[in-house]
Protein backbone atom coordinates (compact mmCIF):
# COMPACT_ATOMS: atom_id res chain seq x y z
CA UNK A 1 0.00 0.00 0.00
CA UNK A 2 1.33 3.42 -1.25
CA UNK A 3 1.03 6.39 1.96
CA UNK A 4 0.98 10.09 -0.47
CA UNK A 5 4.20 11.58 1.50
CA UNK A 6 4.42 14.76 0.04
CA UNK A 7 3.70 17.18 -3.05
CA UNK A 8 6.01 19.68 -4.71
CA UNK A 9 5.01 23.08 -6.46
CA UNK A 10 7.99 23.86 -9.06
CA UNK A 11 7.70 27.45 -10.35
CA UNK A 12 10.79 30.61 -10.63
CA UNK A 13 8.22 32.78 -8.52
CA UNK A 14 8.89 30.47 -5.15
CA UNK A 15 8.65 34.16 -3.05
CA UNK A 16 5.47 35.04 -4.48
CA UNK A 17 4.06 31.50 -4.26
CA UNK A 18 5.55 30.93 -0.27
CA UNK A 19 4.01 33.80 0.34
CA UNK A 20 0.87 33.04 -0.59
CA UNK A 21 0.51 29.55 0.47
CA UNK A 22 1.25 31.06 4.11
CA UNK A 23 -0.94 32.89 4.03
CA UNK A 24 -3.52 30.31 2.56
CA UNK A 25 -2.27 28.01 5.69
CA UNK A 26 -1.83 30.43 8.24
CA UNK A 27 1.61 29.65 9.10
CA UNK A 28 5.23 30.65 7.78
CA UNK A 29 7.30 27.52 5.48
CA UNK A 30 8.28 25.43 8.39
CA UNK A 31 11.61 24.13 6.03
CA UNK A 32 12.99 26.96 4.80
CA UNK A 33 16.54 27.04 2.41
CA UNK A 34 16.74 29.66 0.53
CA UNK A 35 19.99 28.76 -0.82
CA UNK A 36 18.25 25.80 -3.15
CA UNK A 37 14.57 27.92 -3.37
CA UNK A 38 13.01 25.46 -1.04
CA UNK A 39 10.29 26.42 1.12
CA UNK A 40 7.54 23.66 2.80
CA UNK A 41 5.12 23.06 5.46
CA UNK A 42 3.33 19.79 7.41
CA UNK A 43 0.30 19.87 6.56
CA UNK A 44 -1.95 16.78 7.87
CA UNK A 45 -0.17 14.17 7.28
CA UNK A 46 1.49 15.16 4.26
CA UNK A 47 4.51 17.54 3.22
CA UNK A 48 4.01 20.05 0.70
CA UNK A 49 6.62 22.34 -0.53
CA UNK A 50 7.77 25.25 -3.34
CA UNK A 51 10.69 24.75 -4.98
CA UNK A 52 12.44 26.76 -7.36
CA UNK A 53 12.40 25.25 -10.23
CA UNK A 54 14.54 27.07 -13.49
CA UNK A 55 12.27 25.41 -16.47
CA UNK A 56 8.87 26.16 -14.69
CA UNK A 57 8.47 29.82 -15.72
CA UNK A 58 5.14 31.74 -16.70
CA UNK A 59 1.54 30.67 -15.79
CA UNK A 60 0.77 26.44 -15.50
CA UNK A 61 -0.19 25.13 -18.94
CA UNK A 62 -2.55 22.88 -17.86
CA UNK A 63 -4.36 24.18 -14.19
CA UNK A 64 -6.61 21.26 -13.97
CA UNK A 65 -4.21 18.69 -14.46
CA UNK A 66 -3.44 18.01 -10.40
CA UNK A 67 -5.36 19.70 -8.01
CA UNK A 68 -4.36 19.93 -4.50
CA UNK A 69 -7.37 19.53 -2.04
CA UNK A 70 -7.53 20.81 1.21
CA UNK A 71 -9.85 19.52 3.55
CA UNK A 72 -11.90 21.90 5.93
CA UNK A 73 -15.31 21.15 7.71
CA UNK A 74 -15.50 25.45 6.37
CA UNK A 75 -15.28 25.11 2.83
CA UNK A 76 -17.62 28.63 2.59
CA UNK A 77 -15.68 30.60 4.86
CA UNK A 78 -12.07 29.68 3.90
CA UNK A 79 -13.12 30.32 0.61
CA UNK A 80 -13.89 33.75 1.16
CA UNK A 81 -11.00 34.10 3.19
CA UNK A 82 -8.49 32.74 0.72
CA UNK A 83 -10.31 34.83 -2.32
CA UNK A 84 -9.37 37.90 -0.29
CA UNK A 85 -5.72 37.01 -0.16
CA UNK A 86 -5.53 37.14 -4.55
CA UNK A 87 -6.81 33.71 -4.82
CA UNK A 88 -8.68 33.60 -8.39
CA UNK A 89 -11.82 31.79 -8.19
CA UNK A 90 -12.45 29.25 -10.57
CA UNK A 91 -15.72 27.82 -9.09
CA UNK A 92 -17.58 28.88 -6.02
CA UNK A 93 -18.44 26.83 -2.91
CA UNK A 94 -21.05 24.20 -4.36
CA UNK A 95 -22.92 21.22 -2.86
CA UNK A 96 -21.89 17.82 -4.29
CA UNK A 97 -22.67 14.72 -2.50
CA UNK A 98 -23.87 16.24 1.03
CA UNK A 99 -20.12 18.00 1.26
CA UNK A 100 -18.71 21.75 -0.29
CA UNK A 101 -16.08 21.95 -3.29
CA UNK A 102 -14.97 25.35 -4.17
CA UNK A 103 -12.04 25.48 -6.49
CA UNK A 104 -9.41 28.18 -6.53
CA UNK A 105 -5.97 28.83 -8.13
CA UNK A 106 -2.48 30.53 -6.61
CA UNK A 107 -0.51 32.88 -8.69
CA UNK A 108 0.95 30.74 -11.08
CA UNK A 109 -2.15 29.94 -12.28
CA UNK A 110 -2.40 26.15 -10.55
CA UNK A 111 -5.68 24.93 -9.08
CA UNK A 112 -6.85 23.81 -5.86
CA UNK A 113 -9.83 22.91 -3.76
CA UNK A 114 -11.52 23.23 -0.32
CA UNK A 115 -13.12 20.47 0.20
CA UNK A 116 -15.36 19.03 3.02
CA UNK A 117 -14.25 16.16 5.17
CA UNK A 118 -15.34 12.67 3.48
CA UNK A 119 -17.40 10.72 5.72
CA UNK A 120 -15.90 8.12 7.42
Amino acid sequence: MLNLNSVMIGTKQTQVLTTFYEKVLGKPAEMVDKENGFFGWQVGSSYFSILDHSEMGGKTKDPGRVMLNFETSQVKEEFERIKALGAVVIRAPYEMGGGWIATLADPDGNYFQLVSPMPQ
